[in-house]
């Protein structure tokens, strides 16, 4: 690896949204195969942070407590948001 002068940019936020985004996938995915319906069983777990809201299959209730309840539900805000022509930051 070369050093260079140039200053090097590290943007987590940009990394940690599609982190987030990839696991909510995957975690609606397992629900949906173990019957459950997938959007009121991810509500329960944001608003009373129990992770048995979430199934242990395909490792979902791990994914999931990667991140805080918060930050996920800023994800989900924000695309919300941006979907229905509202921009914020």
């Amino acid at each position: 690896m070369a050093l260079t002068d140039e200053t090097m940019r590290f943007d987590f936020t940009e990394n940690n949204k599609a982190e987030i985004r990839e696991t909510l996938k995957t975690v609606y995915r397992s629900l949906e195969e173990k019957g459950y319906n997938p959007i009121n069983q991810i509500v329960g777990y944001l608003l009373s942070g129990d992770p048995a809201y979430i199934p242990r299959y395909q490792d979902a209730r791990n994914l999931i407590r990667h991140f805080e309840r918060d930050e996920i539900m800023e994800e989900l805000v924000k695309v919300y948001l941006a979907t229905h022509g509202i921009e914020g930051k």
